[in-house]
């Protein structure tokens, strides 16, 4: 965020303010402690007189939703496995939450499988290890390449990263035939098949698995979406299209058209004013009316719609879901960034800033 103000003019001052700071401090530029660059970047504004909470009560903290894998997280860094294996065999035919929970233990299980090994040899053929294994390597696969650009993504990383998901791949076409009900192995491999760089038709095969055994499957959706995004094996228009499906699906997928346009906005910014994504984005506005902001996927869709507020100028509507998000800024878009809660503060800042001017366009009666 400090560099890039380096190429905007007008924000001059603000960067040799960040330099006497930095020198002051002893420290890099791009060191600066997040609060401090806070101070001088994001507009100065009083969120307080809009309904807002303060600056600094904004966090990226998320509330635990879901006490039981909150415990059997502590339990696994313990080196603990049976509340964890219990857990994910009760979780059959949930299958949202059976993701979430897969996931959350695979992540551990990428960086210590200690309790995994006890596991598999305490209960050996148990289905469950293996869903929880094939989705393991994913996560091991992504932590070897690392988030870097591929540009600074070494070539050893690059094969690192493919043989180990090609291990997953095989890891979860066996979860998949000893539990052949469950969706997840089948979402592992739509996790793992962008960095496979699988054909459009090994794709869709893989996905026809999946909605077969859960049409509304919601990780599964925003994993597809991804896929059919210009930047790995689609296009802008192919997202859309995929996207608007989904919403016309179910209620449930009425922020996808946002991601899609999200995705695109470096390449086809106009996007944002489609009939068909304005549609999505008050339909979507209509059923988180009367919802709060008490589930991490609730605030995520939320932040996808005040993103798009913004983009439409829709200043008013954008502090509204900016004041249901309250002190929240752990979900989506500003989880994207490195500093998520400064971005979160300086989108809100923007929407705040054009209220106060009177700008925008007024928020339709629905």
């Amino acid at each position: 965020m400090v560099l890039s103000l380096l190429f905007k003019p007008k924000e001059l001052i603000t960067v040799i303010r960040l330099m006497r700071e930095a020198k002051r401090l002893g420290v890099e530029i791009e060191d600066l402690p997040a609060d401090v660059v806070a101070a001088h970047v994001l507009p100065k504004t009083h969120p307080e007189r809009h309904g807002l909470v303060p600056d600094a009560e904004v966090t990226t903290s998320t509330p635990i939703e879901d006490l039981a894998l909150a415990a059997v997280q502590d339990d696994v860094r313990a080196g603990n496995w049976q509340n964890a294996a219990d857990l994910v065999t009760n979780t059959l035919g949930d299958w949202d939450r059976r993701q979430r929970v897969v996931w959350a233990l695979a992540d551990l299980a990428a960086k210590d499988d200690t309790w995994m090994t006890a596991w598999q040899a305490a209960r050996p053929g148990d289905p469950h290890w293996a869903v929880v294994h094939a989705m393991s390597l994913v996560s091991l696969a992504w932590d070897i390449r690392g988030s870097a650009a591929a540009s600074e993504t070494t070539r050893s990383q690059f094969d690192g990263f493919h043989r180990v998901l090609r291990e997953a791949r095989e890891a979860a076409a066996l979860a998949a035939s000893v539990l052949p009900e469950d969706p997840t192995p089948w979402n592992t491999m739509l996790t793992l098949a962008r960095g496979l760089q699988m054909s459009h038709d090994e794709f869709r095969a893989i996905w026809t698995e999946l909605i077969s055994r859960d049409p509304l499957h919601h990780n599964g959706h925003q994993q597809a979406l991804q896929y059919w995004c210009r930047k790995w094996h689609g296009s802008d228009e192919m997202a859309l299209e995929f996207a608007l499906a989904a919403a016309a699906k179910s209620p449930k997928f009425l922020a996808l058209p946002l991601r899609a346009a999200y995705e695109a906005q470096s390449t086809s910014p106009d996007m944002w004013k489609s009939p068909a994504v304005v549609a999505s984005l008050d339909a979507l506005l209509d059923r988180l009316a009367d919802q709060g902001s008490d589930t991490y996927s609730v605030r995520d869709d939320r932040g996808y719609a005040a993103f798009a507020l913004l983009q439409l100028q829709r200043f008013e509507e954008a502090v509204g879901q900016f004041r249901a998000l309250g002190a929240l800024a752990d979900a989506g878009p500003w989880d994207y960034s490195e500093q998520p809660r400064l971005v979160f503060l300086a989108f809100r800042g923007e929407a705040v800033r054009a209220v106060a001017r009177g700008k925008g366009v007024k928020a339709p009666v629905r």
